[in-house]
């Protein structure tokens, strides 16, 4: 039923309802204790009254014959002496007499103290009190209750008013509650709308540091990662246009003075300038197809992989130093390796160190040679390091060397994309690791990567 309302009226409703059950509760409190404390009021008036006549001359028989009756009907009591044979005397005989029954006979009996109780005379509700008045005898008073019921009533029926004044008061103070306390909610309906309908993802003005402001700020943090992303594919789209635009023109070119030597009555083309053509068409189908694998891989999701293999680390390291001994000439390699198990994509991981040692390859000198290292760091990572004996890297080209498409002054003239360490790190970052570049002892570069994981016999890590 209340799914048909809005968020607001919701609030004021149940609002509503709680101040009802609320002011049900203290309305019945109150009549009851209000009631209470009038009957008890009531009953030691008249106690104390009764007790006083029984002591003075009232408790004479011929004495309360000479009460005049106006005394007692205007304070609408009723009083009379009780023997305890059941006979009783009142100031105007039974027209004056209090209701008399088998707790006053109890009373005059000598049976008990006293008594109070409510009684009726036709209509008239009466509460009525005995006392003893000496041997054998009792004194009874009765008061009508007429102005007490009177004033139950009254305040049976204001305490209602006045709740249900409440319950309104209560229902429209949760409206107004939920209209404020609710505006952050509605901003971030608008901001969500604004970016399904727009794509402006500006943040959200933050107000306040409650809750609803927590969940504006990570709005805002979620704009802004959004912003990032987009803004890292249009980059990414960007670079790729430029990347892929020289080996596109570089190809055409070749074709066309490939067809123009074709038609009839074109100078005949050397054969040595026709295998040169042809060479570097060759060169170029393959690094347009590298490109297009390095961006094909860079354009998978950067998150961690939810479901990993176990994957032996070393296997994996051998598989890809066979690989890149087929294409290395005469460079050479030095490996140490060491056991190691993890949770990853062993295809992802092989195509990082395939990079690594690619990278080392290109800038090692003709007879040079890489260095590999595995080393455990603790119980719960490892260090993958590939040195080579190159020229090394410049200090200002340390920080950005993993970024996509970058490339230092002295690569520009070499073959490659820049993509491949951007690949390297993206890998490590899916595997809940890290990559760094620095200097290897010998001058060279050195490529380490940081992976989580166990030796074997050990204890996984957490996470793992």
């Amino acid at each position: 039923m209340l799914d048909r309302f809005s968020l607001r009226s919701r609030i004021g409703i149940l609002a509503a309802l709680v101040a009802a059950m609320a002011v049900v509760l203290v309305s019945l409190a109150a009549f009851l204790t209000v009631r209470s404390n009038i009957l008890a009021t009531l009953d030691t008036n008249l106690f104390q009254r009764a007790v006083a006549a029984a002591q003075s001359e009232l408790a004479d028989p011929l004495q309360l014959s000479t009460i005049p009756p106006d005394v007692l009907g205007a304070g609408d009591i009723r009083i009379a002496l009780l023997a305890a044979n059941g006979s009783a005397q009142s100031a105007e005989g039974q027209l004056s007499a209090p209701p008399i029954e088998g707790p006053e006979l109890e009373v005059a009996r000598g049976l008990a103290p006293s008594s109070v109780r409510t009684a009726s005379i036709g209509t008239d509700p009466y509460r009525v009190v005995a006392v003893q008045a000496g041997p054998g005898r009792a004194l009874v008073m009765g008061q009508r209750l007429d102005p007490t019921q009177q004033v139950l009533t009254k305040l049976a029926f204001a305490l209602p008013l006045v709740g249900a004044i409440g319950v309104v008061l209560a229902g429209l103070a949760g409206i107004a509650v939920a209209r404020t306390g609710l505006r952050p909610v509605q901003r971030l309906t608008s901001a969500t709308e604004r970016v399904a309908a727009t794509g402006d993802l500006r943040p959200i003005p933050v107000d306040g540091a409650d809750e609803l402001a927590r969940l504006t700020i990570s709005f805002n943090e979620m704009l802004g990662t959004l912003a990032a992303s987009q803004e890292q594919q249009r980059r990414l789209v960007a670079d790729a246009g430029h990347e892929l635009r020289t080996p596109l023109t570089s190809m055409r070119t070749n074709l066309e003075l490939l067809a123009s030597a074709s038609r009839p009555g074109a100078p005949t083309l050397p054969d040595s300038d026709r295998a040169e053509i042809l060479t570097d068409v060759h060169a170029q189908v393959e690094e347009l197809s590298t490109l297009v694998g390095d961006l094909v891989e860079l354009a998978r999701d950067d998150a961690p992989l939810k479901v990993h293999e176990p994957v032996e680390l070393t296997d994996v390291v051998d598989r890809a130093l066979e690989r890149v001994k087929r294409r290395a000439g005469d460079v050479e390699f030095d490996a140490r390796l060491v056991p190691w198990t993890l949770m990853g994509d062993s295809t992802a991981l092989e195509r990082a160190v395939l990079n690594l040692l690619d990278n080392a390859v290109k800038w090692s000198p003709a007879g040079g040679t890489v260095t590999v290292r595995m080393r455990q760091l603790d119980g719960w990572s490892v260090l993958l390091e590939v040195a080579d004996e190159g020229p090394g890297i410049a200090e200002e080209d340390l920080p950005r060397v993993f970024d996509r498409f970058y490339r230092a002054d002295r690569a520009r003239t070499m073959p490659g994309s820049g993509l491949g360490l951007a690949i390297v790190r993206q890998v490590a970052m899916r595997h809940l690791g890290a990559v760094w570049a620095g200097r290897a002892p010998g001058g060279g570069a050195l490529m380490a990567m940081r992976l989580p994981g166990r030796s074997p016999g050990g204890l996984p890590p957490s996470g793992q």
